[in-house]
């Protein structure tokens, strides 16, 4: 077991699944001589040589068609998206190729492609560094999306993306790169990569969320404990497929729901999450299911995201609001 920051732990990660397997290969901007942006692949390019981590054009449409074009010759490239608002040149090769070439080909081609992307505010970047772009590929059939949280997900769902032979949209939290926690390395006894974690156990209130938000929803419920009201803390981890059981066991537990994300409210997961869990536990729930989200504005800047990124405050306001009210 070891400490690491979150950054570092996928830097392992990527590093354990170069060495086990000869057909992964890394592909982005500024990865190999620089290490990346985030220095996550630091010292990568250096170990495992230029062949395998790849330093490619600013060209993201480029990248995402190459690791298809690799994906067909049997390797499992690893693209790096530099920041979340640089996806969208990159968006009609993920949505059009890479999650229907399986499908088109009845099975026949296979794409282990992980398209790794840091997400989220609360770091001060300009425009277009700071967006939470995950509904729209959520939304997308045939793509596997995940969002990491802690050091141990992090090595573990990116050992796992990698060896998926689906493609998966690996959401980074990048304010959260600098946290530390203890990592072991043995993936068999980590959940799979499509399963939610119960952070906190709770009987009153359901508070789901994913990515940067987890560590807010952890510290909301140990300061809820004060006022005596016990918050039960998901982290989905998946956001297609949706760990949708793991959800509904627990409100039909506590009869309430909270869902947080840095996202735009409207079409976010937290709509589609609202909706199955009043589809599967109305008869349950003793107050309406409640979102604590971004607004529905174009991310600001700045100087204004605070105003914008849900907080502590907002998530305890969102517990006051279904503790106090019934239906």
């Amino acid at each position: 077991m070891t400490e690491l920051t979150l950054a570092k732990a996928i830097t392992t990660g990527l590093a354990d699944a170069l060495e086990a397997d000869d057909r992964v290969v890394l592909l982005g901007e500024d990865i190999g001589k620089l290490g990346g942006v985030f220095r996550v692949t630091d010292g990568l390019q250096e170990r495992f040589g230029i062949d395998r981590v790849v330093d490619t054009p600013l060209a993201e449409a480029g990248i995402i068609g190459t690791a298809v074009g690799l994906a067909y010759r049997g390797f499992r490239p690893v693209c790096e998206l530099q920041f979340d608002g640089f996806v969208f040149p990159g968006f009609d090769q993920v949505v059009t190729q890479v999650a229907k070439m399986r499908y088109r080909t009845q099975g026949a081609v296979k794409m282990p492609i992980t398209i790794r992307v840091p997400f989220g505010g609360g770091i001060g970047s300009v425009e277009h560094h700071s967006e939470s772009p995950e509904a729209y590929f959520a939304h997308t059939p045939g793509l596997r999306v995940v969002a990491c949280s802690s050091p141990q997900d992090a090595y573990s769902m990116i050992r796992q993306a990698v060896e998926s032979d689906d493609p998966v949209v690996f959401f980074e939290p990048k304010r959260r790169y600098w946290s530390k926690g203890e990592v072991v390395t043995d993936v068999s006894a980590v959940p799979s990569l499509d399963r939610a974690r119960v952070v906190v156990p709770g009987t009153d209130v359901t508070l789901v969320t994913y990515g940067p938000l987890v560590q807010t929803a952890v510290d909301a419920a140990l300061a809820a404990e004060d006022d005596g009201v016990s918050i039960e803390v998901i982290d989905l981890r998946s956001l297609a497929p949706l760990d949708e059981d793991a959800i509904v066991d627990s409100v039909q537990k506590t009869g309430r729901i909270v869902i947080a994300h840095e996202a735009a409210r409207f079409g976010g997961i937290g709509a589609e999450i609202a909706a199955m869990v009043t589809e599967r536990c109305f008869d349950r729930l003793t107050a309406p299911p409640l979102r604590v989200t971004g607004h529905d504005i174009p991310y600001p800047p700045s100087e204004l995201e605070d105003h914008y990124l849900p907080d502590l405050d907002r998530m305890l306001d969102g517990v006051d609001r279904v503790m106090g009210v019934r239906v």
